[in-house]
């Protein structure tokens, strides 16, 4: 016989096997519903705002609708961003859905990936009650499912952040029918306020959960509202204000990348003293600006950290020396390390920087906050 017959002989019959076995089975396999139980986070509330949702313009903006009136467009247009947003539910499900519509079509930059610009974050909490991270969504689009399975069985807390760079429209939890979902109403709790730039904004992290202001949250187990404007962390009066009307356990101002040193002359004083008006026991710390990584190549930019953190520097003792209680300093050199690898673009932290600024400025709010 042949062999190349007897080849292509078995080659057929094994074609014509395949075939037969894989016919009935596309006949009778049935699609499986969808049974999927929806829960949207704006119907038992969030955290990181320090407005009530009635003086909102929209549900996940950062600062009230009065401000567009207040405020430079800049600074307004920014506040819609939904930066430091964070919520909290508990379930028992193995398999987690998070679905969200973002109200900008741009969902990245060059700089940032997705993730971090329009992506919801996941985090839960482990045995020992430590903050794990669990999954983030990934947009193509403006609307995004994402599904989390396989989780290990047992109840446990969850915690999501909303996008850093992008604003929120809607924001919803589905687990499988039959599972246990209990929403955590937010925390009554004084938060850490933190009024700076794009850095406290979140640029330029993977993930929204990786700024410094949402990992010091964590660490310190306190709620945390992210007022950072991109460009635009200026230590405004108008900015000021709206400080004023949110009971803080600290306030935290870091604008000086923003700035320069003729600026924080004329701005920093005046502002402690806006906000020591309104709150006179509520620490305040005054932060200066990170190093640019590749400074110690460039002269120039050495320079303005010089001058801006000198200016900085005259402004805290005159407060202090004036009597102003509760006042905290902390220096910008190392805040991102001393190795040159903190940074995404030598001025906003990579996932790395970021952790290396918690790591700073922890120390620091625990002696505000009175921890131990």
């Amino acid at each position: 016989m042949n062999p190349y017959r007897r080849i292509h002989f078995r080659t057929w019959a094994v074609a014509i096997s395949v075939a037969g076995t894989c016919l009935p089975s596309a006949q009778t396999e049935e699609k499986k519903a969808d049974t999927t139980v929806w829960h949207d986070v704006a119907s038992w509330g969030v955290e990181g705002q320090g407005w009530a949702k009635e003086d909102l313009k929209t549900r996940y903006d950062r600062l009230p609708s009065k401000a567009e009136k207040i405020v430079r467009g800049p600074v307004w247009s920014l506040s819609r961003h939904s930066a430091g947003i964070s919520f909290r539910f508990n379930t028992d499900a193995p398999e987690i859905k998070i679905r969200h519509t973002v109200g900008g079509a741009n969902l990245a930059m060059p700089h940032m990936p997705a993730t971090g610009v329009s992506g919801v974050d996941l985090y839960g909490l482990d045995s020992d009650g430590k903050w794990k991270w669990v999954d983030v969504t990934r947009p193509k689009a403006v609307e995004t499912t994402h599904t989390i399975s396989g989780i290990d069985p047992g109840m446990r807390t969850y915690m999501g952040y909303l996008p850093l760079y992008n604003s929120t429209v809607q924001v919803e939890i589905g687990i499988p029918e039959g599972s246990t979902f209990q929403p955590v109403a937010p925390r009554a709790q004084r938060p850490i306020v933190f009024y700076g730039t794009s850095i406290t904004h979140g640029a330029c992290a993977s993930r929204p959960g990786i700024p410094h202001p949402a990992i010091l949250g964590r660490r310190l187990d306190y709620p945390v509202i992210n007022l950072g404007f991109s460009g635009n962390g200026r230590m405004e009066a108008e900015v000021g204000a709206l400080l004023t009307e949110i009971d803080a356990a600290v306030y935290v101002i870091d604008c000086l990348p923003n700035m320069n040193a003729q600026t924080v002359s004329e701005r920093a004083e005046p502002l402690v003293r806006q906000i020591r008006e309104v709150r006179p026991e509520t620490p305040i710390i005054l932060v200066e600006d990170r190093s640019f990584t590749n400074s110690w190549i460039f002269a120039s930019r050495r320079n303005h950290h010089q001058e801006s953190r000198a200016a900085l520097i005259r402004a805290f003792d005159s407060l202090v020396s004036s009597g102003v209680k509760h006042l905290y300093y902390l220096e910008g050199e190392n805040l991102l390390g001393d190795d040159t690898e903190g940074a995404t673009d030598g001025s906003h932290p990579n996932d790395l920087g970021f952790v290396r600024q918690a790591d700073a400025f922890e120390p620091v709010l625990k002696r505000a906050l009175g921890l131990k």
